[in-house]
């Protein structure tokens, strides 16, 4: 083999490994949080409670998905903050409805790193009224820290993930989980509970939307 073609070969062959090596590569890492009996049990009273739903396990069969954002800008407080099992005592606006602290399935860095927090199938609570139907996605972020670009190009490599798993019939913001009351999903027994949310922005869910406008996905119900 000539030298000439000899190094033609070897630049078509480092060529095709930058390229492979310059795609993003879809992976999610393991970072549970805290969950034993009592967590198992407080969840199990929350969907009894809210639900009406008795089960042996805290299971869920996913219909949709629930974007939020963390509110705080730094991946490790954010999750030091889902990471026990009690509400701390500064959540006092949701506390009455349940000691069961707050959480989501997946986590999502700053730089779209995502973070898995808890088997898609065990409930978190992140949405009131829809959890046990609701995968939820906190986003490392809020107002005062935008969320990025990579965090917009994770979620939507997530969803995509997800929707080949189950049957993924919403992409919602948090912010938008009222528009769900009177709807079949929608089962929070409790009629004073709710909050106002903003998560994870307007212009967040409508990038994601132009992003996944493929997928033949449902809007929220109009109220």
């Amino acid at each position: 083999m000539g030298t000439v073609r000899l190094n033609t070969l070897l630049t078509l062959v480092i060529t095709v490994l930058l390229a492979a090596c310059s795609k993003a590569t879809y992976r999610v890492f393991d970072k549970s949080i805290h969950y034993d009996t009592e967590r198992r049990a407080l969840s199990l009273k929350y969907m009894e409670d809210h639900y009406g739903m008795v089960q042996e396990e805290p299971t869920i069969e996913p219909k949709m998905i629930v974007l939020h954002w963390t509110a705080i800008p730094d991946l490790e407080r954010s999750f030091d903050a889902m990471n026990p099992v009690h509400l701390p005592g500064s959540r006092t606006g949701i506390a009455a409805a349940s000691a069961l602290n707050v959480s989501s399935h997946y986590l999502i860095d700053r730089d779209g790193t995502i973070f898995r927090q808890l088997p898609d199938t065990i409930m978190a609570r992140h949405v009131i009224g829809l959890n046990h139907c609701a995968i939820g996605v906190e986003n490392v972020g809020g107002g005062d820290a935008p969320l990025t670009n990579a965090q917009l190009k994770a979620n939507e490599r997530l969803v995509r993930h997800l929707k080949r798993k189950y049957d993924i019939q919403y992409v919602i913001g948090h912010y938008e989980y009222t528009a769900f009351e009177g709807h079949e999903l929608w089962k929070e027994i409790d009629e004073g509970y709710r909050t106002v949310k903003t998560d994870p922005g307007q212009k967040f869910m409508k990038k994601i939307r132009k992003r996944l406008e493929d997928m033949g996905l449902k809007t929220p119900p109009s109220k």
